[in-house]
């Protein structure tokens, strides 16, 4: 092989890279383990010593913090660790009303609510579009500008465009709206406290998904995510005004520290001076402690100094050495780890007593640092009766990012006629002495009471037309845009779906994720090395660096591991032996046409490519179409999936061709078979064509039987295709699903939910109050849930909870039919490139579709007769799409032959049935070796991959199997029907 020497260099690199990435985890779980052991089982002093370990390096040589590798270490899902995950949706029609100043025309509000209703059925088109279109029909006479233009979006809108141009302004807000819902949610999880939190803000949609690992307090979510979005204008102290009363509320708080430690440090405390004072004390002292007793002597001075020893006064250094107080609004500088105690003291009853009315104390927003979490306290001015803002956000009209006239990024904002009026007040009583820039005052801008900025007026502003300037990226102005815009049209966000994982649950799926994992690829490591003898091993060991570098390359990405990517990590265990199986089995067919093993080797790889690459791009396929419409944890299965494939190709190719070429070039053989395999398959004598009929007979008979079933009996549908609640119960001692159902009729006033058997528990799914996406609902049922469990007088566990909208439950649907379509339709159009046969691509949609309608029927027929679920939900539609992948995958290798049959000069007068009946034979051995590594791992996951994975898993199994058999006696026979009835139609 060529080219040793780059791919010797590649398989290095990424094995260092690989190595790097996983060294994260591994030194994160170091630390935690340490402070494990410190803390003894005090969550509070575990929590302490992560807090002050959070940025002294904790990575030899590279000297990373624990912060950094914490935040670099493997992500873990939701099912995994616990937590929170919701769909947050933002309500475009109360935008689109607001917008038009709410309207009472009576076509204007039909109109928007036939679109609600269309919507519901037609995700793919939006709500502008779709209100524009009612509109259109009620009232086709009638611009949508009269309600739409006004004085404040004169330079967008006039009052005589047109509906189209209406349209064009109508998405461009809505673009805005979720947008600026995206960066407020955004902010407000980055403030909650969460490790790793993750947002995204869903393409092409109106929703933001939002995971918050670890979460428990669910009902402090739902507040916190669905608050209305509330922007102020404030006027700010001067921070030589307010420091003062930061010293006081220090002394307060040293007070009630014990007198031996304010003895202690009473040596090295001095006051600060308010105007150009002496640095505070206690930060010289961090900086002079040298001596031995240094650690003593910053506790002491902590005890003596508990504000300033979190808080860091706002000072400067002049040229000359002077030192004192920073002018502006900012009183000082706060750790992230440190902002909680700051809050803490703030609280305290005698603290509360000594801050004057108007006297707030807020945090900016964004960290001032990028190394370390530092964030700024300001000191903000209330003003009138209720010490509220100065200004409401909903004055303003418009903002938007720009840069002044030396290019400089800056927001310009506009206010409308009352907003301008009160803004040339405001800043005209805020602008000082113009010959003296520190006599102007700063006004606060305020989201969420936190302090976005705080902008030092120049000069009074006549016309409600402002330039906010600063040192901003153009990225932060955007943004700054947004947070102006934020104020203004109401846009609220509602959660419409929600899963809570129980911290016990993904415990377990640990567990079992990591047991079905390693016995899993025990089981293919023994198949193979009894399989294909030494030959085995070094399958084996191009299959341990895939698995090496996929763990380490999900890593390096940020990927979040899921139970469905573990479970797509054992898939890919099962099927990363194909691409050597297929070498192999090439190898094996090149030495037995005579040639010597070198010369075998060099043409059974050579021959094989074609066939490997087919094969894998069939899977890659359904995989990027998971990619780009799968959510969630069938995200993470994508991932893993396609990153699998690309592995799965280089290691076969390339390291299993490097370890066999050193072999030989030692003189050592190559043995492809153990005593048992020598002679399996060989010639063997099968006429599949011959005998296709009966199999076709036995198939429809299957699918018939199904089809009547899902006639008549339907399918139980999982809760994100049919919308509600459902609930994973476990008790501890057996109990009955019927005694569970009557408990729970009564108590959700007789709404009979569907109680499932579910492992060692139940799965409850209802529907009730599924339209009310208010607190109290969600209160209301979980009250109603547990009431109705108690009296069953059994103690019980809640250890998973999901809520599914009715709109998200259309729209998961709806994605799932066209992830189905859109896989048939791009497998249909690559077979039929590749093989350049409309006769081969044809038959491969029968083929996939006898294997989704098989699947189908076994859900349909023995649902509620097998003791596990059989739902179809996303995870159902994720296993069809991968048994499509591997079906296909089977049956172009199979076709890669009968190609190669047909160009073979040996083969020209051989008729089309003799010809698939070799090359069904040929392959044979691959067909079989494959499909049972692949079905041995998916036993495994059935067997040890828990209750949640057990529907996936068996789908997995029965779709290999169908399509294994379909791959041998449906897709490929059918060919000869098409040439057949080919060549009549011609003759006749």
């Amino acid at each position: 092989m060529q080219n040793k020497g780059i791919i010797k260099f590649a398989t290095a690199v990424l094995s260092v890279l690989s190595l790097y990435a996983l060294s994260f985890t591994f030194f994160a779980n170091k630390v935690e383990d340490d402070a494990k052991a410190y803390a003894n089982g005090d969550p509070a002093k575990e929590r302490s010593y992560l807090d002050s370990i959070s940025s002294q390096p904790v990575y030899p040589i590279f000297g990373h913090t624990y912060q950094y590798v914490k935040e670099r270490e493997i992500a873990l899902g939701l099912d995994l660790k616990g937590g929170m995950n919701v769909t947050m949706e933002i309500d475009l029609s109360a935008l689109l009303k607001s917008l038009a100043n709410n309207p009472t025309d009576a076509n204007f509000n039909q109109a928007l609510e036939n679109a609600q209703e269309k919507l519901k059925t037609n995700s793919k088109e939006g709500l502008v579009s779709l209100f524009v279109s009612e509109f259109e029909k009620l009232s086709p006479n009638v611009k949508l500008a009269s309600f739409y233009s006004t004085k404040d979006n004169s330079s967008d809108l006039k009052i005589d465009d047109s509906n189209a141009k209406v349209k064009t302004y109508l998405e461009k807000q809505a673009t805005s709206a979720i947008e600026r819902s995206f960066n407020i949610l955004r902010t407000r999880i980055d403030k909650f406290g969460v490790t790793q939190p993750n947002i995204q803000l869903q393409e092409g949609s109106n929703r933001i998904l939002v995971e918050l690992p670890g979460v428990t307090d669910q009902e402090r979510v739902r507040k916190l995510l669905q608050g209305s979005a509330k922007l102020e204008f404030y006027e700010t102290f001067d921070n030589h005004e307010i420091f003062p009363l930061i010293q006081n509320i220090n002394n307060i708080l040293a007070a009630k520290q014990p007198k031996e430690a304010t003895k202690k440090a009473e040596a090295t405390t001095t006051a600060v001076d308010t105007t150009k004072g002496a640095k505070p004390a206690l930060l010289s002292a961090k900086k002079d402690s040298t001596s031995k007793d240094s650690s003593e002597n910053m506790a002491a001075l902590a005890k003596a100094n508990p504000l300033f020893s979190v808080l860091s006064p706002a000072t400067y250094q002049g040229a000359n050495g002077e030192q004192g107080l920073r002018p502006g609004p900012v009183v000082g500088y706060v750790a992230l780890k440190d902002t909680a105690k700051v809050n803490e003291y703030l609280r305290e009853p005698e603290i509360k007593a000594v801050i004057p009315p108007n006297v707030k104390l807020m945090w900016g927003v964004k960290s001032i640092s990028k190394d370390a979490k530092v964030y700024e306290l300001y000191a903000i001015k209330g003003s009138g009766i209720n010490n509220g803002a100065v200004l409401e956000g909903d004055v303003i009209s418009n903002a938007r990012e720009d840069f002044d006239q030396k290019g400089n990024p800056e927001v310009t904002m506009s206010m409308n006629s009352t907003g301008a009026r009160e803004w040339k007040r405001i800043t005209a009583a805020a602008a000082g002495d113009p010959r003296n820039e520190d006599d102007n005052k700063c006004i606060a801008i305020v989201l969420d009471d936190m302090v976005y900025t705080a902008p030092r007026v120049g000069g009074e502003i006549p016309n409600g037309v402002s330039s906010i300037s600063g040192n901003f990226t153009v990225e932060e102005t955007k943004d700054l845009a947004n947070v102006l815009k934020a104020g203004k049209l109401p846009a609220p966000a509602k959660i419409v779906g929600e899963y809570v994982v129980g911290p016990t649950l993904g415990k377990e799926s640990i567990e079992k994720g990591v047991i079905s994992s390693v016995a899993g690829l025990i089981v293919v490591l023994l198949f193979m090395v009894f399989y294909y003898n030494r030959s085995g091993m070094i399958a084996n060991f191009a299959l341990l660096f895939n698995m090496f570098f996929l763990v380490g390359i999900m890593a390096s990405l940020g990927a979040v591991w899921t139970l469905p990517g573990i479970a797509g990590l054992v898939l890919t265990i099962g099927m990363a032996v194909d691409a050597n199986v297929l070498i192999y089995e090439r190898i094996k067919e090149e030495l037995e046409l005579g040639k010597n093993l070198k010369t075998a080797v060099v043409d059974g790889f050579k021959n094989s490519y074609s066939a490997i690459l087919d094969s894998q791009i069939t899977t890659l396929i359904v995989g990027i179409i998971l990619l780009i419409t799968g959510t969630g944890p069938i995200y993470g299965f994508a991932v893993t999936l396609v990153i699998g494939i690309f592995l799965s190709i280089f290691t076969a190719i390339f390291i299993t061709r490097i370890v066999i070429d050193n072999r030989l070039e030692k003189g050592k053989d190559l043995p492809l078979y153990t005593s048992f395999t020598k002679n399996l398959f060989k010639g063997s004598p099968i006429d599949f064509v011959k005998d296709r009929k009966k199999y076709y007979i036995i198939s429809s008979v299957i699918i018939i039987a199904g089809l009547a079933s899902m006639l008549i009996k339907g399918f139980s549908y999982g809760v994100d295709f049919q919308g509600g609640r459902t609930y994973v119960v476990d008790f501890n001692k057996e109990i009955s699903t019927i005694d569970v159902r009557e408990a729970l009729t009564k108590s959700f006033e007789n709404d009979a939910p569907e109680v499932k058997s579910y492992g060692s528990g139940v799965r409850i799914t209802t529907a009730y109050l599924i339209e009310d996406n208010s607190d109290q609902a969600e209160k209301t049922v979980a009250t109603k849930l547990n009431d109705g469990l108690k009296t069953l007088n059994t103690p019980y566990e809640i250890k998973d909870a999901q809520k599914v909208g009715p709109t998200v439950a259309n729209d998961i649907k709806v994605s799932a039919i066209w992830s189905v379509l859109a896989a048939i339709a791009g497998i249909f159009l690559y077979v039929y490139i590749r093989f350049r046969k409309v006769s081969f691509g044809i038959a491969t949609i029968i083929a996939l579709l006898h294997d989704v309608l098989i699947v189908l029927a076994i859900f349909s027929i023995f649902d509620g007769i097998l003791p596990f679920s059989l739902d179809i939900d996303q995870t159902f539609i994720a296993a069809i799409l991968t048994v499509a992948g591997y079906s296909i995958n089977d049956t172009v290798v199979i076709f890669d032959r009968v190609r190669e049959y047909l160009s073979d000069e040996r083969n020209r007068n051989q008729n089309m049935a003799t010809i698939i009946n070799n090359a069904l034979n040929s392959t044979l051995s691959r067909t079989v070796v494959t499909g049972m590594s692949t079905i041995f791992v998916l036993i495994i996951l059935f067997i040890f991959g828990g209750e949640i994975l057990r529907g996936f898993s068996f789908a997995m199994l029965i779709g290999i199997i169908v399509g294994t058999y379909s791959s041998l006696f449906v897709a490929t026979p059918v060919v000869v029907e098409f040439i057949r009835g080919k060549k009549s139609a011609e003759n006749k």
